[in-house]
């Protein structure tokens, strides 16, 4: 998936959106990242996980343990080439529902 594709596939999830925060470009919901990526770095990207999911996700070649993020609940995957659409497409939707489950219910009722 090129860069193009995947910022319209984050942005097209009710409610997101997009800045810049450490030079990097972050997709959120609510001022909360769900994605963050490196666009000048080629394009590794961070996205949350369960720590079921971190294990498994961990254990494949190019992704990682997001520096700087909550250990066991952020991955970080080297390109957008790793994964392919479909996988890729689950992880942003995944990291995206982590995320809102954090939120006050009132705030997530706002985006079901």
């Amino acid at each position: 998936m090129d860069i193009e594709t995947f910022r319209e596939y984050c942005l097209s999830f009710p409610g997101t959106t997009e800045g810049i925060k450490w030079e990097h470009l972050c997709f959120m919901i609510e001022d909360k990242i769900f994605v963050i990526i490196a666009i000048d770095e080629g394009n590794s990207f961070s996205t949350k996980c369960t720590p079921e999911e971190f294990e498994e996700l961990a254990a494949r070649d190019g992704i990682r343990q997001a520096s700087h993020m909550a250990k066991k609940q952020w991955v970080q995957i080297d390109n957008l080439e790793v994964l392919n659409d479909t996988e890729l497409k689950k992880r942003v939707a995944t990291s995206r529902s982590l995320v809102l489950s954090k939120l006050p219910k009132k705030v997530q009722e706002k985006y079901k």
